[in-house]
């Protein structure tokens, strides 16, 4: 949200606040003020307890937060300020869209994942509509008499045969991000985006953090409602100065000085994300062998909290030190653009597999959560960027390891991450730009028919 605001400030006479939760301003205090850069960061008071440590609050306790606490909070905050002209809301956050409306302001909805991921969720009320779930989120099959029954094995189900994504993904239900194990979070999860996806109807306009023709040459096509229009823009928001002081975590620096004493291409860089869930100490065992039995310098990002790192063995970072360097977070940035770094093994979050292409590094998938398994399909099945780890198991990290970086397969790969880093800097690059431009002049022409905004006047978003 930070990059976008600042890719907006950067093109017109505007002052652009971004609100965000509390747990999350007062993690971020190297950007609590207006630095020159047009962009004043403020915090919304949510009323969730939180120590502000390296944990995040969980998610049904922000989810009741947004619908209950937080639109009486943006109410307040509205009536404070001149001359608003436009609300983006991120669509997570649809709780604003209502809000704004009562306001009778113009709202632009703000989409974080890819296209793809937007696409399997608002499908979501034409798959209950035919039969396919319930209103729940339970998949159902339809026997010879027609009558509807619970698939036993329905996270087996191909997402193929559903008609929501491109057959050749190789996506299977369990994948898709509104479907998770347990009934209860799973019902809970599933009314969360069918609210999202009643609101977002109403939005003229969603800014996409993707690029345009991310399906390839074999998309199944998708055409947008109408009277509504999405604008592609996330190669923009990889631009170099406008990742500046945008992390939540404090990046250790000295991870760049160990990388210029390493040989170029020869380094694994390994991380999670900055918001996932801990995937337990078995699996961390597993990551800390596989990277140790590899024999190649490794930099992993690895917070330091007893939930990420409960699992290394003991004296592990003694034993590997000078091949492997353990930080509690990286300048990713910095990281992947460096020559040292050969591959990366991730979660496969959106944002981090943006910023692999961008740098024309290789990947190694390992999805945990949310989008990142339809993500991990694009990387792997449609763009054959990189390859999906099929466990943590230490013989699994390994030979993933050596097929990316050794070899006629790991040449193919990098050959594909060097056609995307093509297309997102260029072609995409363009639209990207056209499409921040044409947000920019619908804002401005909006706010000069408004009578009640004078013209010339400061606009803000």
């Amino acid at each position: 949200m930070l990059q976008l605001a600042r890719a907006l400030a950067d093109r017109g006479d505007i002052s652009v606040i971004v609100a965000v939760p509390d747990f999350i301003h007062r993690r971020m205090g190297q950007y609590r003020s207006d630095d020159g850069t047009g962009v004043v960061l403020v915090p919304l008071p949510s009323g969730v307890q939180d120590d502000g440590g390296d944990e995040p609050p969980g998610a049904a306790v922000i989810v009741h937060a947004m619908e209950h606490r937080m639109p009486s909070q943006l109410d307040c905050m509205l009536s404070t300020m001149q001359g608003v002209s436009c609300i983006v809301v991120d669509l997570l956050s649809s709780w604003a869209i209502p809000v704004a409306a009562r306001w009778g302001l113009p709202v632009v909805g703000f989409w974080v994942g890819m296209m793809a991921t937007y696409r399997s969720v608002t499908v979501i009320p034409e798959l209950i509509k035919t039969g396919f779930v319930t209103g729940s989120g339970t998949l159902l099959s339809t026997d010879v008499n027609g009558e509807d029954n619970f698939i036993k094995h329905h996270h087996d189900l191909g997402v193929g045969d559903l008609h929501i994504l491109p057959a050749k993904l190789k996506l299977r239900a369990r994948d898709l991000p509104w479907l998770v194990n347990g009934a209860v979070s799973q019902k809970t999860r599933f009314a969360f985006w069918l609210q999202l996806v009643k609101r977002a109807k109403s939005l003229r306009s969603i800014i996409i953090n993707s690029f345009p023709g991310e399906d390839g040459v074999d998309s199944d096509g998708y055409d947008p409602p109408q009277g509504q229009q999405f604008l592609h823009v996330g190669p923009v928001l990889l631009n170099e100065d406008l990742k500046k002081k945008t992390s939540l975590w404090q990046a250790d620096q000295t991870c760049i000085d160990w990388l210029d004493t390493q040989s170029p291409g020869s380094v694994i860089y390994v991380s999670f994300g900055s918001w996932a869930a801990p995937i337990g100490p078995d699996k961390i065992t597993g990551f800390a062998r596989g990277l140790e039995a590899s024999g190649r310098p490794f930099l992993w990002a690895l917070k330091n909290h007893p939930s990420w790192r409960a699992g290394l063995p003991d004296g592990y970072i003694e034993n590997v030190a000078g091949r492997g360097k353990i930080v509690s977070w990286a300048p990713q940035d910095d990281v992947l653009k460096h020559e040292a770094v050969g591959c990366y093994l991730m979660h496969s979050g959106w944002n981090s597999v943006m910023e692999a292409l961008r740098h024309g590094v290789r990947m190694i998938c390992y999805p945990i959560c949310g989008d990142h398994f339809v993500n991990c399909a694009y990387v792997v099945n449609m763009w054959k960027a990189g390859i999906a780890l099929p466990s943590s198991d230490e013989r699994d990290v390994k030979d993933c390891v050596k097929r990316v970086m050794e070899g006629e397969e790991g040449r193919r790969l990098q050959e594909k991450v060097n056609e995307l880093k093509e297309v997102i800097t260029g072609e995409a690059m363009c639209v990207a730009r056209r499409n921040i431009n044409l947000f920019m002049e619908e804002t401005i022409k909006n706010d000069e028919a408004d009578d009640s905004i004078e013209i010339g006047q400061e606009t803000k978003l």
